[in-house]
Protein backbone atom coordinates (compact mmCIF):
# COMPACT_ATOMS: atom_id res chain seq x y z
CA UNK A 1 0.00 0.00 0.00
CA UNK A 2 1.04 3.76 -0.23
CA UNK A 3 2.70 5.03 2.83
CA UNK A 4 0.07 7.54 3.46
CA UNK A 5 0.30 10.28 5.79
CA UNK A 6 -1.52 8.13 8.54
CA UNK A 7 -0.54 11.40 10.76
CA UNK A 8 -2.69 13.70 8.63
CA UNK A 9 -5.72 11.28 9.02
CA UNK A 10 -4.91 11.10 12.90
CA UNK A 11 -5.06 14.55 13.28
CA UNK A 12 -7.43 14.82 11.10
CA UNK A 13 -9.70 14.11 14.00
CA UNK A 14 -8.12 16.17 16.65
CA UNK A 15 -10.87 18.94 15.70
CA UNK A 16 -13.34 16.73 17.59
CA UNK A 17 -11.57 14.56 19.79
CA UNK A 18 -8.63 14.87 21.80
CA UNK A 19 -8.40 11.14 23.32
CA UNK A 20 -5.64 8.45 24.96
CA UNK A 21 -5.52 4.74 25.24
CA UNK A 22 -2.99 2.41 26.69
CA UNK A 23 -1.51 0.69 23.89
CA UNK A 24 -2.05 -2.96 23.61
CA UNK A 25 1.69 -4.49 23.92
CA UNK A 26 4.31 -5.04 26.40
CA UNK A 27 6.79 -2.22 24.40
CA UNK A 28 10.51 -2.15 24.71
CA UNK A 29 11.32 1.24 26.05
CA UNK A 30 8.06 2.60 25.45
CA UNK A 31 8.76 6.85 25.25
CA UNK A 32 7.01 8.79 27.24
CA UNK A 33 3.48 9.97 25.50
CA UNK A 34 3.50 7.00 23.08
CA UNK A 35 -0.61 6.27 24.42
CA UNK A 36 -1.53 9.79 23.34
CA UNK A 37 -3.23 9.18 19.54
CA UNK A 38 -3.70 12.91 19.55
CA UNK A 39 -1.74 15.34 20.76
CA UNK A 40 -2.36 19.05 19.77
CA UNK A 41 0.89 20.14 20.61
CA UNK A 42 1.72 18.80 17.42
CA UNK A 43 -0.54 21.15 15.69
CA UNK A 44 0.40 24.46 14.21
CA UNK A 45 -2.62 26.77 14.91
CA UNK A 46 -1.09 29.42 13.44
CA UNK A 47 -2.52 28.52 10.33
CA UNK A 48 -5.62 28.15 9.40
CA UNK A 49 -6.69 24.38 8.24
CA UNK A 50 -9.04 26.37 5.06
CA UNK A 51 -5.64 27.44 4.00
CA UNK A 52 -3.09 24.64 4.41
CA UNK A 53 -5.04 21.86 6.23
CA UNK A 54 -1.64 19.63 6.28
CA UNK A 55 0.46 22.82 7.70
CA UNK A 56 -2.55 22.79 10.44
CA UNK A 57 -3.01 19.43 11.62
CA UNK A 58 1.06 18.48 10.93
CA UNK A 59 3.08 21.86 11.38
CA UNK A 60 4.75 21.86 14.28
CA UNK A 61 5.80 17.41 14.59
CA UNK A 62 7.63 18.23 10.91
CA UNK A 63 9.18 20.82 12.34
CA UNK A 64 10.19 19.13 15.70
CA UNK A 65 11.17 16.02 14.03
CA UNK A 66 13.63 16.03 11.11
CA UNK A 67 14.06 13.11 9.26
CA UNK A 68 16.65 10.79 10.79
CA UNK A 69 20.43 10.23 9.26
CA UNK A 70 19.62 6.69 9.28
CA UNK A 71 16.03 7.19 7.52
CA UNK A 72 15.28 8.91 4.22
CA UNK A 73 11.73 9.72 5.41
CA UNK A 74 9.82 10.11 8.27
CA UNK A 75 6.39 9.81 9.22
CA UNK A 76 3.74 7.02 11.28
CA UNK A 77 4.92 4.30 9.17
CA UNK A 78 8.33 4.74 9.85
CA UNK A 79 7.85 5.52 13.70
CA UNK A 80 6.04 2.04 13.90
CA UNK A 81 8.58 0.52 11.94
CA UNK A 82 11.41 1.99 14.43
CA UNK A 83 9.31 0.66 17.14
CA UNK A 84 8.40 -2.71 15.40
CA UNK A 85 12.07 -3.29 15.00
CA UNK A 86 13.32 -2.67 18.38
CA UNK A 87 10.42 -4.94 19.60
CA UNK A 88 11.89 -7.71 17.14
CA UNK A 89 15.06 -7.27 18.41
CA UNK A 90 14.66 -7.80 21.68
CA UNK A 91 12.57 -11.00 20.96
CA UNK A 92 15.57 -11.84 18.64
CA UNK A 93 18.29 -11.27 21.77
CA UNK A 94 16.20 -13.31 23.98
CA UNK A 95 15.96 -16.15 22.08
CA UNK A 96 19.51 -15.81 21.23
CA UNK A 97 20.44 -16.15 25.01
CA UNK A 98 18.00 -18.80 25.71
CA UNK A 99 20.54 -21.79 26.43
CA UNK A 100 17.40 -24.09 26.96
CA UNK A 101 16.22 -23.79 24.23
CA UNK A 102 15.66 -27.06 22.31
CA UNK A 103 17.45 -28.35 19.23
CA UNK A 104 14.98 -27.52 16.58
CA UNK A 105 12.34 -25.19 18.49
CA UNK A 106 11.24 -21.79 17.46
CA UNK A 107 13.65 -20.04 19.90
CA UNK A 108 17.21 -22.31 18.72
CA UNK A 109 15.88 -21.49 15.39
CA UNK A 110 15.64 -17.50 15.40
CA UNK A 111 18.11 -17.15 17.86
CA UNK A 112 20.83 -19.02 16.11
CA UNK A 113 19.80 -17.10 12.33
CA UNK A 114 20.31 -13.63 14.42
CA UNK A 115 23.15 -14.83 16.45
CA UNK A 116 25.40 -15.91 13.11
CA UNK A 117 24.44 -12.84 11.49
CA UNK A 118 25.71 -10.64 14.58
CA UNK A 119 29.02 -12.26 14.51
CA UNK A 120 30.61 -9.41 12.38
CA UNK A 121 34.09 -10.73 13.35
CA UNK A 122 33.63 -14.00 11.82
CA UNK A 123 32.17 -12.60 8.98
CA UNK A 124 35.14 -9.94 8.40
CA UNK A 125 37.59 -12.71 8.52
CA UNK A 126 35.81 -14.50 5.68
CA UNK A 127 35.82 -11.83 3.67
CA UNK A 128 34.72 -12.50 -0.36
CA UNK A 129 35.30 -16.64 0.71
CA UNK A 130 31.54 -17.15 0.74
CA UNK A 131 31.50 -16.36 -2.89
CA UNK A 132 35.16 -17.39 -4.26
CA UNK A 133 33.44 -20.74 -5.37
CA UNK A 134 30.97 -19.68 -7.05
CA UNK A 135 32.72 -16.85 -9.26
CA UNK A 136 35.39 -19.45 -10.39
CA UNK A 137 32.77 -21.49 -11.55
CA UNK A 138 31.37 -18.77 -13.24
CA UNK A 139 35.01 -18.25 -14.96
CA UNK A 140 34.99 -21.52 -16.01
CA UNK A 141 31.58 -21.41 -18.17
CA UNK A 142 32.46 -22.09 -22.01
CA UNK A 143 29.89 -21.25 -24.07
CA UNK A 144 26.05 -19.80 -24.04
CA UNK A 145 24.08 -22.85 -22.92
CA UNK A 146 26.57 -23.16 -19.50
CA UNK A 147 25.76 -19.62 -19.01
CA UNK A 148 22.23 -20.17 -18.88
CA UNK A 149 22.15 -23.62 -16.95
CA UNK A 150 24.85 -21.66 -14.28
CA UNK A 151 21.80 -18.65 -14.25
CA UNK A 152 19.26 -21.41 -13.65
CA UNK A 153 21.70 -23.15 -11.29
CA UNK A 154 21.96 -19.94 -9.42
CA UNK A 155 18.07 -19.15 -8.75
CA UNK A 156 17.80 -22.83 -7.37
CA UNK A 157 20.63 -22.26 -4.52
CA UNK A 158 19.67 -18.85 -4.15
CA UNK A 159 22.91 -16.97 -5.75
CA UNK A 160 21.01 -14.85 -7.75
CA UNK A 161 18.42 -14.18 -10.13
CA UNK A 162 20.37 -12.77 -13.40
CA UNK A 163 18.85 -12.41 -16.82
CA UNK A 164 15.04 -12.08 -16.60
CA UNK A 165 12.68 -12.52 -13.69
CA UNK A 166 10.96 -15.84 -12.92
CA UNK A 167 8.22 -17.03 -10.31
CA UNK A 168 4.88 -19.45 -9.99
CA UNK A 169 1.46 -17.89 -9.35
CA UNK A 170 -1.63 -18.14 -9.99
CA UNK A 171 -3.24 -17.65 -13.81
CA UNK A 172 -5.51 -14.63 -13.56
CA UNK A 173 -7.29 -15.86 -16.05
CA UNK A 174 -7.92 -19.31 -14.64
CA UNK A 175 -7.32 -18.30 -11.28
CA UNK A 176 -7.20 -22.23 -9.73
CA UNK A 177 -4.19 -22.93 -11.50
CA UNK A 178 -0.84 -22.42 -10.36
CA UNK A 179 1.71 -21.47 -13.45
CA UNK A 180 5.50 -20.73 -13.91
CA UNK A 181 5.69 -16.71 -15.07
CA UNK A 182 8.64 -14.92 -16.44
CA UNK A 183 9.12 -11.07 -16.45
CA UNK A 184 11.41 -8.76 -17.52
CA UNK A 185 14.34 -7.86 -15.36
CA UNK A 186 18.04 -8.54 -15.44
CA UNK A 187 19.17 -4.93 -14.15
CA UNK A 188 20.40 -3.55 -11.13
CA UNK A 189 18.82 -0.31 -10.62
CA UNK A 190 15.64 0.40 -10.12
CA UNK A 191 14.01 1.85 -12.84
CA UNK A 192 14.94 1.32 -16.65
CA UNK A 193 15.06 5.23 -16.75
CA UNK A 194 18.18 5.16 -14.60
CA UNK A 195 19.82 3.72 -17.67
CA UNK A 196 17.70 5.66 -20.15
CA UNK A 197 18.08 9.37 -19.29
CA UNK A 198 20.79 11.63 -19.44
CA UNK A 199 19.81 14.66 -16.95
CA UNK A 200 22.56 15.66 -14.22
CA UNK A 201 20.61 13.20 -11.63
CA UNK A 202 20.27 10.34 -13.67
CA UNK A 203 24.10 10.49 -15.02
CA UNK A 204 25.15 11.05 -11.58
CA UNK A 205 23.93 7.95 -10.48
CA UNK A 206 25.42 6.13 -13.26
CA UNK A 207 28.44 7.14 -12.51
CA UNK A 208 27.88 6.09 -8.69
CA UNK A 209 26.68 2.73 -10.07
CA UNK A 210 30.04 2.32 -11.99
CA UNK A 211 32.19 3.35 -9.14
CA UNK A 212 29.96 0.55 -7.34
CA UNK A 213 30.83 -2.30 -9.65
CA UNK A 214 34.44 -1.56 -9.81
CA UNK A 215 34.93 -1.29 -5.73
CA UNK A 216 33.25 -4.73 -6.05
CA UNK A 217 34.73 -6.25 -7.99
CA UNK A 218 38.36 -5.30 -6.57
CA UNK A 219 37.35 -6.06 -3.27
CA UNK A 220 37.19 -9.80 -4.85
CA UNK A 221 40.94 -9.57 -6.08
CA UNK A 222 40.11 -7.87 -9.77
CA UNK A 223 42.93 -5.38 -10.53
CA UNK A 224 41.24 -1.73 -10.63
CA UNK A 225 41.79 -1.86 -14.52
CA UNK A 226 39.79 -5.19 -15.20
CA UNK A 227 37.18 -3.64 -12.95
CA UNK A 228 36.78 -0.51 -14.49
CA UNK A 229 36.56 -2.88 -17.98
CA UNK A 230 33.71 -4.99 -16.10
CA UNK A 231 32.00 -2.30 -15.03
CA UNK A 232 31.74 -0.82 -18.40
CA UNK A 233 30.38 -4.33 -19.72
CA UNK A 234 28.18 -4.71 -17.04
CA UNK A 235 26.61 -1.25 -17.45
CA UNK A 236 26.24 -1.16 -21.26
CA UNK A 237 24.70 -5.19 -21.23
CA UNK A 238 22.06 -4.34 -17.96
CA UNK A 239 21.55 -0.78 -20.59
CA UNK A 240 20.47 -3.09 -23.26
CA UNK A 241 18.18 -4.96 -21.10
CA UNK A 242 16.34 -1.91 -20.18
CA UNK A 243 15.88 -0.55 -23.28
CA UNK A 244 14.03 -3.39 -23.87
CA UNK A 245 12.02 -3.74 -20.79
CA UNK A 246 8.20 -2.00 -20.95
CA UNK A 247 7.86 0.72 -18.58
CA UNK A 248 6.44 1.05 -14.88
CA UNK A 249 2.97 2.21 -16.33
CA UNK A 250 3.03 0.13 -18.85
CA UNK A 251 3.67 -3.08 -16.24
CA UNK A 252 0.28 -1.97 -14.46
CA UNK A 253 -1.91 -2.89 -17.19
CA UNK A 254 -2.64 -6.63 -16.38
CA UNK A 255 -3.65 -7.45 -19.93
CA UNK A 256 -0.81 -6.12 -21.56
CA UNK A 257 1.39 -8.36 -19.55
CA UNK A 258 -0.64 -11.25 -19.79
CA UNK A 259 0.69 -13.45 -22.81
CA UNK A 260 0.15 -17.42 -22.45
CA UNK A 261 2.94 -19.44 -24.23
CA UNK A 262 3.23 -22.90 -24.68
CA UNK A 263 6.78 -23.80 -23.74
CA UNK A 264 7.30 -25.42 -27.12
CA UNK A 265 6.27 -21.74 -28.77
CA UNK A 266 8.04 -20.36 -26.54
CA UNK A 267 10.94 -22.34 -27.25
CA UNK A 268 10.36 -21.52 -31.22
CA UNK A 269 10.38 -17.49 -30.14
CA UNK A 270 13.55 -17.51 -28.62
CA UNK A 271 15.54 -19.96 -30.48
CA UNK A 272 18.37 -19.85 -28.25
CA UNK A 273 16.52 -20.75 -25.33
CA UNK A 274 14.98 -24.18 -24.73
CA UNK A 275 12.64 -23.59 -22.27
CA UNK A 276 12.06 -27.14 -21.82
CA UNK A 277 15.42 -27.81 -20.99
CA UNK A 278 16.06 -24.56 -18.79
CA UNK A 279 13.05 -24.83 -16.57
CA UNK A 280 13.98 -28.18 -15.80
CA UNK A 281 17.35 -26.74 -14.84
CA UNK A 282 14.97 -24.23 -12.23
CA UNK A 283 13.15 -27.41 -11.00
CA UNK A 284 9.94 -26.93 -12.72
CA UNK A 285 8.91 -30.11 -14.78
CA UNK A 286 5.64 -31.22 -16.28
CA UNK A 287 4.72 -27.71 -17.17
CA UNK A 288 3.16 -27.10 -20.74
CA UNK A 289 1.98 -23.66 -20.65
CA UNK A 290 3.80 -20.45 -19.46
CA UNK A 291 2.81 -16.73 -18.74
CA UNK A 292 5.23 -13.89 -19.87
CA UNK A 293 4.83 -10.68 -19.00
CA UNK A 294 6.68 -8.52 -21.81
CA UNK A 295 7.82 -11.36 -24.67
CA UNK A 296 9.59 -8.40 -26.29
CA UNK A 297 12.15 -8.82 -23.60
CA UNK A 298 13.01 -12.20 -23.90
CA UNK A 299 13.67 -11.71 -27.51
CA UNK A 300 15.86 -9.28 -26.99
CA UNK A 301 17.92 -11.10 -24.60
CA UNK A 302 17.58 -14.14 -26.68
CA UNK A 303 19.37 -12.46 -29.74
CA UNK A 304 21.88 -10.72 -26.82
CA UNK A 305 22.83 -14.34 -26.12
CA UNK A 306 24.99 -14.63 -29.42
CA UNK A 307 25.42 -10.94 -30.03
CA UNK A 308 26.97 -10.95 -26.61
CA UNK A 309 30.52 -12.50 -26.01
CA UNK A 310 30.42 -15.20 -23.29
CA UNK A 311 33.13 -13.28 -21.40
CA UNK A 312 30.77 -10.19 -21.06
CA UNK A 313 28.21 -12.86 -19.61
CA UNK A 314 30.61 -14.48 -17.53
CA UNK A 315 31.59 -11.08 -15.95
CA UNK A 316 27.83 -10.02 -15.85
CA UNK A 317 27.24 -13.22 -13.94
CA UNK A 318 29.68 -12.54 -11.55
CA UNK A 319 28.31 -9.24 -11.08
CA UNK A 320 25.08 -10.93 -9.83
CA UNK A 321 26.80 -13.14 -7.14
CA UNK A 322 28.93 -9.84 -6.14
CA UNK A 323 26.01 -7.68 -5.85
CA UNK A 324 23.02 -10.21 -4.19
CA UNK A 325 26.16 -11.24 -1.78
CA UNK A 326 27.68 -7.67 -0.69
CA UNK A 327 25.53 -6.72 2.30
CA UNK A 328 26.40 -9.94 3.55
CA UNK A 329 29.81 -9.73 3.28
CA UNK A 330 32.79 -8.44 5.22
CA UNK A 331 32.58 -4.90 6.23
CA UNK A 332 34.04 -3.26 3.08
CA UNK A 333 31.73 -5.38 0.81
CA UNK A 334 28.84 -3.75 3.38
CA UNK A 335 30.29 -0.53 3.28
CA UNK A 336 30.87 -0.23 -0.62
CA UNK A 337 26.81 -1.40 -0.43
CA UNK A 338 25.55 1.52 1.62
CA UNK A 339 27.50 4.19 -0.25
CA UNK A 340 25.97 3.24 -3.82
CA UNK A 341 22.36 3.04 -1.42
CA UNK A 342 23.43 6.64 -0.53
CA UNK A 343 23.09 7.78 -4.05
CA UNK A 344 20.09 6.39 -4.95
CA UNK A 345 18.13 7.25 -1.75
CA UNK A 346 20.11 9.67 0.01
CA UNK A 347 20.00 8.26 3.03
CA UNK A 348 23.23 9.76 5.74
CA UNK A 349 24.19 6.98 7.73
CA UNK A 350 24.03 3.07 7.98
CA UNK A 351 21.17 1.70 9.94
CA UNK A 352 23.29 -0.44 13.47
CA UNK A 353 23.66 -3.71 12.65
CA UNK A 354 21.51 -5.12 14.91
CA UNK A 355 18.50 -3.20 13.05
CA UNK A 356 19.78 -4.87 9.76
CA UNK A 357 19.82 -8.30 11.49
CA UNK A 358 16.57 -7.90 13.13
CA UNK A 359 14.99 -6.60 9.13
CA UNK A 360 17.17 -9.98 7.80
CA UNK A 361 15.89 -12.28 10.03
CA UNK A 362 12.31 -11.18 9.64
CA UNK A 363 12.71 -11.45 5.77
CA UNK A 364 13.91 -14.74 5.70
CA UNK A 365 11.94 -16.73 8.51
CA UNK A 366 9.42 -14.15 9.39
CA UNK A 367 7.15 -17.12 10.16
CA UNK A 368 9.20 -18.27 13.10
CA UNK A 369 9.56 -15.07 14.18
CA UNK A 370 6.34 -14.31 13.50
CA UNK A 371 4.74 -16.71 15.89
CA UNK A 372 7.36 -14.98 18.82
CA UNK A 373 6.43 -11.65 17.99
CA UNK A 374 2.12 -12.65 17.74
CA UNK A 375 2.62 -14.17 21.05
CA UNK A 376 4.00 -11.27 22.69
CA UNK A 377 2.78 -7.72 20.65
CA UNK A 378 -0.74 -9.34 19.35
CA UNK A 379 -3.88 -10.09 21.82
CA UNK A 380 -6.59 -12.47 20.88
CA UNK A 381 -8.92 -9.57 21.51
CA UNK A 382 -6.91 -7.03 19.17
CA UNK A 383 -7.97 -9.85 16.32
CA UNK A 384 -11.73 -10.01 16.84
CA UNK A 385 -11.38 -6.02 16.82
CA UNK A 386 -9.74 -5.59 13.88
CA UNK A 387 -12.59 -8.11 12.48
CA UNK A 388 -15.48 -6.07 13.46
CA UNK A 389 -13.70 -2.90 12.24
CA UNK A 390 -12.95 -4.49 8.50
CA UNK A 391 -16.50 -5.71 8.63
CA UNK A 392 -17.98 -2.18 9.32
CA UNK A 393 -15.83 -0.79 6.85
CA UNK A 394 -17.19 -3.30 3.89
CA UNK A 395 -20.66 -1.90 5.14
CA UNK A 396 -19.60 1.46 4.32
CA UNK A 397 -18.05 0.39 1.30
CA UNK A 398 -21.01 -1.13 0.26
CA UNK A 399 -22.95 2.37 0.98
CA UNK A 400 -20.96 4.03 -0.99
CA UNK A 401 -21.23 1.99 -3.88
CA UNK A 402 -25.28 1.86 -3.65
CA UNK A 403 -25.09 5.61 -3.82
CA UNK A 404 -23.08 5.86 -6.62
CA UNK A 405 -24.98 8.26 -9.21
CA UNK A 406 -22.99 7.38 -12.38
CA UNK A 407 -22.98 3.68 -12.51
CA UNK A 408 -25.17 1.77 -13.46
CA UNK A 409 -27.58 -1.18 -11.33
CA UNK A 410 -25.93 -4.04 -13.06
CA UNK A 411 -22.50 -2.49 -12.45
CA UNK A 412 -22.77 -1.57 -8.88
CA UNK A 413 -24.47 -5.66 -8.53
CA UNK A 414 -20.96 -7.03 -9.68
CA UNK A 415 -19.12 -4.66 -7.56
CA UNK A 416 -21.31 -5.16 -4.71
CA UNK A 417 -20.51 -9.25 -4.97
CA UNK A 418 -17.00 -8.51 -5.51
CA UNK A 419 -17.04 -6.74 -2.04
CA UNK A 420 -19.06 -9.02 -0.09
CA UNK A 421 -16.85 -11.58 -1.68
CA UNK A 422 -13.41 -9.87 0.05
CA UNK A 423 -11.28 -12.27 2.18
CA UNK A 424 -9.71 -10.47 5.52
CA UNK A 425 -6.62 -11.34 6.68
CA UNK A 426 -5.84 -10.33 10.17
CA UNK A 427 -2.89 -10.55 12.37
CA UNK A 428 -1.35 -13.82 11.13
CA UNK A 429 -1.68 -17.11 9.42
CA UNK A 430 -3.83 -19.90 10.22
CA UNK A 431 -1.17 -22.40 9.19
CA UNK A 432 2.70 -21.31 10.18
CA UNK A 433 5.44 -22.30 7.74
CA UNK A 434 7.26 -24.69 9.31
CA UNK A 435 10.45 -24.10 7.34
CA UNK A 436 10.86 -28.09 7.37
CA UNK A 437 14.34 -29.29 6.05
CA UNK A 438 15.94 -25.32 6.61
CA UNK A 439 18.63 -25.96 7.90
CA UNK A 440 20.53 -22.73 10.26
CA UNK A 441 23.68 -23.07 11.70
CA UNK A 442 24.75 -20.59 14.36
CA UNK A 443 28.75 -20.59 13.24
CA UNK A 444 27.67 -20.00 9.34
CA UNK A 445 26.01 -16.66 8.50
CA UNK A 446 26.32 -16.58 4.74
CA UNK A 447 25.39 -20.33 4.67
CA UNK A 448 22.08 -20.01 6.29
CA UNK A 449 21.06 -17.26 3.57
CA UNK A 450 22.23 -19.25 1.02
CA UNK A 451 19.75 -22.37 2.47
CA UNK A 452 16.89 -19.83 3.38
CA UNK A 453 17.00 -18.68 -0.45
CA UNK A 454 17.07 -22.32 -1.72
CA UNK A 455 14.43 -23.51 0.72
CA UNK A 456 12.00 -20.67 -0.42
CA UNK A 457 12.82 -21.01 -3.93
CA UNK A 458 11.79 -25.08 -3.39
CA UNK A 459 8.77 -23.93 -1.52
CA UNK A 460 7.60 -21.53 -4.26
CA UNK A 461 7.97 -24.67 -7.37
CA UNK A 462 6.78 -27.16 -5.50
CA UNK A 463 3.57 -25.19 -5.06
CA UNK A 464 3.04 -26.35 -8.82
CA UNK A 465 0.41 -29.02 -10.16
CA UNK A 466 -1.25 -28.53 -6.71
CA UNK A 467 -4.40 -26.91 -5.34
CA UNK A 468 -3.90 -23.17 -4.73
CA UNK A 469 -3.29 -22.48 -1.12
CA UNK A 470 -5.33 -19.55 -0.34
CA UNK A 471 -3.73 -19.97 3.45
CA UNK A 472 -0.22 -18.13 2.41
CA UNK A 473 0.67 -14.84 3.16
CA UNK A 474 2.84 -12.58 1.30
CA UNK A 475 4.10 -10.19 4.39
CA UNK A 476 5.23 -11.46 7.69
CA UNK A 477 3.49 -10.53 11.00
CA UNK A 478 5.75 -8.40 12.19
CA UNK A 479 5.64 -6.35 8.84
CA UNK A 480 4.35 -2.39 8.77
CA UNK A 481 2.23 -2.82 5.92
CA UNK A 482 -1.04 -4.29 4.54
CA UNK A 483 -2.00 -4.85 0.60
CA UNK A 484 -4.87 -5.86 -1.27
CA UNK A 485 -4.07 -9.17 -3.76
CA UNK A 486 -6.80 -9.23 -6.65
CA UNK A 487 -6.26 -12.71 -7.85
CA UNK A 488 -7.59 -13.55 -4.34
CA UNK A 489 -9.66 -10.82 -4.01
CA UNK A 490 -8.16 -10.69 0.03
CA UNK A 491 -7.26 -7.59 1.96
CA UNK A 492 -4.10 -8.64 4.53
CA UNK A 493 -3.35 -6.99 7.75
CA UNK A 494 -0.29 -7.87 9.68
CA UNK A 495 0.07 -7.65 13.20
CA UNK A 496 2.62 -5.10 12.61
CA UNK A 497 0.23 -2.20 11.68
CA UNK A 498 -2.08 -3.29 14.20
CA UNK A 499 -0.21 -1.35 17.03
CA UNK A 500 -0.48 2.57 18.22
CA UNK A 501 -0.45 4.75 16.60
CA UNK A 502 -2.54 3.17 13.62
CA UNK A 503 -4.62 0.83 16.25
CA UNK A 504 -5.42 -0.32 19.60
CA UNK A 505 -7.88 -2.56 20.59
CA UNK A 506 -9.12 -0.25 23.74
CA UNK A 507 -8.98 2.77 22.01
CA UNK A 508 -12.02 4.91 21.39
CA UNK A 509 -14.21 3.81 17.93
CA UNK A 510 -12.90 7.37 16.90
CA UNK A 511 -8.93 6.47 17.24
CA UNK A 512 -9.38 3.34 15.30
CA UNK A 513 -11.29 4.82 12.73
CA UNK A 514 -9.22 7.63 11.99
CA UNK A 515 -6.33 5.57 11.82
CA UNK A 516 -6.45 1.63 10.94
CA UNK A 517 -9.74 2.54 9.25
CA UNK A 518 -8.40 4.74 7.38
CA UNK A 519 -5.69 1.83 5.88
CA UNK A 520 -8.52 -0.52 5.96
CA UNK A 521 -10.72 1.85 3.46
CA UNK A 522 -7.73 2.01 1.32
CA UNK A 523 -7.14 -1.73 0.57
CA UNK A 524 -10.90 -1.99 -0.16
CA UNK A 525 -10.46 0.24 -2.58
CA UNK A 526 -7.65 -0.80 -4.45
CA UNK A 527 -10.26 -3.80 -5.55
CA UNK A 528 -12.06 -1.47 -7.01
CA UNK A 529 -9.15 1.28 -8.49
CA UNK A 530 -7.70 0.88 -12.24
CA UNK A 531 -5.85 -2.40 -12.18
CA UNK A 532 -7.73 -4.21 -9.26
CA UNK A 533 -11.46 -3.18 -10.76
CA UNK A 534 -10.44 -5.32 -14.08
CA UNK A 535 -10.54 -8.79 -11.71
CA UNK A 536 -13.57 -10.04 -10.78
CA UNK A 537 -15.06 -11.07 -7.49
CA UNK A 538 -13.10 -14.77 -7.97
CA UNK A 539 -10.15 -12.83 -8.08
CA UNK A 540 -10.27 -13.68 -12.30
CA UNK A 541 -9.17 -11.28 -14.61
CA UNK A 542 -12.43 -10.11 -16.73
CA UNK A 543 -14.14 -7.34 -17.79
CA UNK A 544 -17.66 -7.17 -15.26
CA UNK A 545 -18.34 -3.69 -16.18
CA UNK A 546 -21.31 -2.40 -18.98
CA UNK A 547 -19.10 -0.28 -21.77
CA UNK A 548 -20.49 2.91 -20.30
CA UNK A 549 -19.88 2.66 -16.86
CA UNK A 550 -16.09 1.43 -18.14
CA UNK A 551 -15.74 4.84 -20.41
CA UNK A 552 -17.20 6.65 -17.46
CA UNK A 553 -14.82 5.50 -15.27
CA UNK A 554 -11.73 6.26 -17.48
CA UNK A 555 -13.06 9.62 -17.51
CA UNK A 556 -13.01 10.04 -13.84
CA UNK A 557 -9.22 8.27 -13.49
CA UNK A 558 -8.26 10.87 -16.48
CA UNK A 559 -8.71 13.65 -14.50
CA UNK A 560 -7.57 12.31 -11.10
CA UNK A 561 -4.73 11.67 -13.41
CA UNK A 562 -4.38 15.23 -14.61
CA UNK A 563 -4.51 16.77 -10.81
CA UNK A 564 -1.72 14.73 -9.95
CA UNK A 565 0.42 15.01 -13.23
CA UNK A 566 0.23 19.38 -12.14
CA UNK A 567 1.66 18.30 -8.62
CA UNK A 568 5.13 19.40 -8.20
CA UNK A 569 6.80 17.24 -6.16
CA UNK A 570 10.66 19.02 -6.05
CA UNK A 571 11.71 21.91 -8.85
CA UNK A 572 10.42 20.68 -12.19
CA UNK A 573 9.68 17.50 -11.13
CA UNK A 574 5.86 16.70 -11.10
CA UNK A 575 3.52 13.37 -10.22
CA UNK A 576 3.37 10.65 -12.80
CA UNK A 577 -0.26 10.70 -12.05
CA UNK A 578 -0.81 7.59 -14.55
CA UNK A 579 1.85 5.24 -12.36
CA UNK A 580 0.29 6.90 -8.74
CA UNK A 581 -3.29 6.21 -9.70
CA UNK A 582 -3.69 3.35 -8.18
CA UNK A 583 -2.78 4.61 -4.81
CA UNK A 584 -4.21 7.89 -5.20
CA UNK A 585 -7.96 6.18 -6.07
CA UNK A 586 -6.92 3.88 -2.79
CA UNK A 587 -6.54 7.36 -0.84
CA UNK A 588 -9.63 8.69 -2.05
Amino acid sequence: MNKMNARLMLLGAAALFSLEASAQHDSPEVPKGRNEFINKADMDLNVKPGDNFYQYASGTWIKNNPVPAKETRWGSFNQLRDFNISAVKSLLTDAAANKKAAPGSLEKRVGDFYVAGMDSTTIDKLGYTPIKADLEKIHSLKDVQEILNHSAYMRTTGSGSPMFGFGVGQDRKNVENMVPQLFQGGTTLPDRDYYLKNDARSTKIQAAYKNYIVKLFSLSGVTEAEAKANADVIFNLEKSLAQAQMSRVEMRDPYKTYNKFAVADLSKTTPNMDWKSLLSAMKVNGQDTILVSSPKFLIVLDSMLTAVPVKNWQTYLKWNVLKSSAPYLSTPFVNANFEFSQALSGQKVQTPRWQRMSSLTDGSIGELLGQLYVKKYFKPEAKARMQELVANLVKAYEIRIKNLDWMSPVTKQKALDKLHAFKPKIGYPDNWKTYEGLAIDRNSFFQNLKNTGAWKYNEMVSQLGKPVDRTLWGMTPPTVNAYYNPVMNEIVFPAGILQFPFFDPNADDAVNYGGIGAVIGHEISHGFDDSGSQYDKDGTLRNWWTEEDKTKFKAKTAALKKQFDDYTVLDTLHVNGQLTMGENIGDL
